[in-house]
Formats: structure tokens, C-alpha cells, sequence
């Protein structure tokens, strides 16, 4: 193929097996690396995490935001996951800021949490954990954030400016 300065692609690693999706990902860098600009829609989140800068979510038309993959897990909950020796009252949890608690069972906690973890290490602490997780928003859960709140809420647009997409 010739060097166009631009490639738009809907979907192209539908039916490619594994090694041909590693292949197109090297290559969409080397594009990319050379100064290239590539707008990729797809559906496969996992794969568009791997390979893209920057992401654009639409919802309804309008381009509710742009950002790289980090900055969005950034403004995004992580959830973390605790485990311990004795039973622990998820109200320890709970009361704290930017935390909401999504499951627990006596031993265990698993909560979403905005924001430094320093608090809610601190009050796990008290516990004596024997083992934490912690993982961070991924692409679908962000995506799904976006069009899972109301139209208009600050979770669901955080444009600079709005762009209106048709087609």
C-alpha cells in the first residue's frame, strides 16, 4: 500500500487470527511512529487499549471525550480488592471518600475507589490484610461508564468543546 498521511479503518482485524493482529498492531505503530495519523473504530476494546495514544468515545452522535487510555483510567474508579484473616464490617469502607463498596462477604471487600488510596489502605491496615488487588479501569469499563450514566452528566461528557459526529 502506498504512505497516505491519514488511514481511517473500521474494524481490520476482524477475522485475523492472533499473530496477524500482532502484525497489524506493529504495524499501525510504524504508521503512527512515522508521523501518521490513524483513526481505528472497532469494538474490540481490549485490542484498541493495546495499540491506540489516544481514544474518542461517542455517544448519541456527539464526541463525549478525547483522551490517552491512562488519563481516562486516571479519572476512573479502580477497584480494589481485599482479603482477611477475620471478619471485617464493610461499613469501615464505606464512610470513607470517593469509596463505594461493590461486594463483600466476611472475609472479603471489593470496592471502587476515586482518588488516592492512602484512606482506605490506612483503615484496611487495621485489619491486617493477607492480600490486596488493585486494578485499574479498562477500556471497557470506561466505555461502558460513559453510556451507562444519564445524557448530560458529568460522567457521561466531559468535552472541551463539543463535537457533533454524523454518519
Amino acid at each position: 500500500m502506498h504512505r497516505p498521511e491519514l488511514l481511517v479503518l473500521d474494524e481490520p482485524t476482524s477475522g485475523l487470527d492472533p499473530l496477524m493482529q500482532l502484525e497489524f498492531a506493529r504495524l499501525l505503530r510504524e504508521c503512527s511512529d512515522g508521523g501518521d495519523t490513524v483513526f481505528l473504530s472497532s469494538h474490540e476494546l481490549e485490542e484498541v487499549q493495546r495499540v491506540v495514544d489516544r481514544v474518542g468515545i461517542i455517544r448519541d452522535g456527539v464526541l463525549v471525550v478525547t483522551d490517552s487510555v491512562e488519563g481516562l483510567r486516571a479519572r476512573s474508579a479502580r477497584t480494589v480488592r481485599f482479603e482477611f484473616a477475620q471478619p471485617v464490617d464493610p461499613a469501615v469502607f464505606a464512610v470513607l471518600d470517593g469509596v463505594t463498596v461493590t461486594r463483600s462477604e466476611p472475609h472479603r471487600v471489593e470496592l471502587a475507589v476515586n482518588g488516592a488510596p492512602a484512606e482506605v489502605l490506612r483503615a484496611a491496615l487495621r485489619f491486617d490484610p493477607v492480600d490486596v488487588v488493585a486494578t485499574p479501569a479498562n477500556l471497557e469499563q470506561l466505555f461502558l461508564g460513559f453510556y451507562r450514566s444519564p445524557p448530560g452528566s458529568p460522567s457521561a461528557s466531559a468535552p472541551t468543546s463539543p463535537d457533533r459526529v454524523d454518519g
